[in-house]
């Protein structure tokens, strides 16, 4: 199931970003065409920089405060993979990899895939929850102490 949706992808995204290139291009002409790639491309990595500097000092005082920081984890994710479609050449990918830089957008993902797949999630106040998922973990949370933890 998943192999034809990563083969639709390859297949469609292709077709979209040639058709967009001809749109635009035979808009504003080729070289402001190819001109706005490298524009959108220069500025989307100077965006991610930014926000990956951000995330990554939200890392380490989450951290420091001892605390699993799933959530920022989960977002410096979500802006690799824009920088990601910010450095592949064209304007949908572009599009997307811009959106995935909207914090609200990458909460609406993180939630999403929290209620689907059933992730734990760790609160401020240190209680464990779990997502409405069917996941493996869903009602099924063993939460230990420091001292009644040990290593195999």
């Amino acid at each position: 199931m998943i192999g034809r949706w990563i083969f639709l992808v390859f297949l469609i995204v292709p077709i979209i970003e040639i058709a967009l290139f001809v749109l635009i291009g035979q808009a504003v002409g080729f070289w402001p065409t190819v001109l706005g790639i490298l524009v959108i491309a220069l500025i989307g990595s100077a965006i991610i920089r930014r926000q990956g500097t951000a995330l990554i000092a939200e890392i380490r005082s989450t951290m420091g405060r001892g605390q699993l920081p799933a959530r920022a984890l989960g977002d410096a994710m979500l802006v690799g993979i824009a920088g990601v479609l910010m450095v592949v050449p064209g304007y949908f990918t572009d599009c997307l990899g811009l959106l995935l830089l909207v914090p609200p957008i990458r909460q609406a993902i993180y939630w999403m895939l929290k209620t689907r797949l059933g992730f734990a999630d760790v609160s401020a106040a240190g209680a464990q929850t779990t997502g409405a998922g069917s996941g493996p973990s869903s009602g099924r949370t063993l939460d230990l102490e420091g001292e009644h933890f040990r290593p195999l």
